[in-house]
């Protein structure tokens, strides 16, 4: 009896230590994953350097990471050259207008999708989905006409049109849906709740992760967005960041410490977003497709 306790014992015990990653691996991994991490953010360091520079020193070789003299003024002096604050202004509102209007429609349209039944419930929503594959540029004129017809060129509401439904988000958010379970839906209809009731105090609430992923990639689409603006907006005034650093390089395509300023200060609302919702933006990504 105690030589086969101990046998067990053994097995046990060289079962959990396959199954248990050694120091030196874990050393390994964990080397490789903070080097790839310096290498992608190796060029923003960069950026960030260059735009503390003068023009002359910003591609001196060997590379100066710590200017001795850093130019904080570049960053002062990109708001005089252009109007850069009406560009940010502009691009902020329509970055949530837009973000906010492909929430509501993307979560509202994936619940009726996924939760409620209807004729040509499937067959509609593979179309729906089917768009994604036909690229913008086959019915970008078609667009634009419409656009023009609708008197609607040069106006950020071109713009907010086009972009408040998106067919990605209601994929996204109707798999989050099937994943709650149908029981928590019928025993909410048998105490007398209506679908708007569930969608609103039940299925958004749950759904606060992939929401916040949601969220991050229609932000940064519509913050990072230069066609469209290129395309619909014609006027200074209605200018995003992104057509204002393509004039910014256009003028001073030589001042290469002040269009690094430029640039950096374009990423820090998309960084603050990504932190702000890193945590959600994590779980929902693991969350939405649970089931298909």
């Amino acid at each position: 009896m105690t030589s086969l306790s101990r046998t067990d014992t053994n097995k046990r015990t060289a079962r959990s230590t396959l199954g248990r990653p050694s120091l030196l691996s874990t050393l390994l991994i964990y080397g490789l994953l903070i080097a790839i991490a310096f290498i992608m953010l190796l060029p923003f360091v960069w950026m960030f350097s260059a735009s503390l520079k003068l023009d002359k020193d910003v591609f001196r070789f060997p590379i100066e990471w710590i200017p001795k003299d850093p130019q904080w003024s570049n960053y002062e002096t990109i708001w005089t050259r252009i109007p850069f604050l009406t560009f940010f202004a502009n691009t902020l509102k329509l970055t949530v207008i837009i973000t906010f209007l492909q929430l509501a429609t993307s979560s509202f349209a994936a619940y009726a999708f996924a939760k409620l039944e209807f004729k040509g419930r499937d067959f509609l929503f593979l179309a729906y989905l089917g768009s994604i594959a036909i690229p913008w540029q086959v019915y970008m004129i078609p667009q634009f006409i419409l656009m023009r017809e609708l008197d609607l060129v040069d106006k950020h509401m071109s713009l907010i049109m086009l972009q408040a439904f998106t067919a990605f988000g209601v994929f996204l958010m109707r798999q989050f849906f099937i994943s709650v379970p149908n029981e928590i839906l019928d025993a909410a209809r048998i105490d007398g709740m209506s679908e708007y009731g569930i969608y609103f105090r039940i299925m958004l609430p749950l759904s606060k992760p992939a929401l916040a992923t949601l969220t991050i990639f229609s932000a940064v689409f519509v913050w990072n967005d230069f066609m469209g603006p290129l395309i619909y907006l014609y006027s200074e005034s209605r200018k995003t960041i992104q057509l204002g650093l393509r004039m910014f390089i256009q003028q001073y395509s030589t001042d290469y410490h002040l269009i690094m300023a430029a640039s950096l200060i374009s990423l820090i609302p998309v960084i603050i977003l990504f932190l702000a919702f890193q945590r959600f933006f994590v779980e929902g990504i693991g969350t939405t497709g649970i089931k298909g």
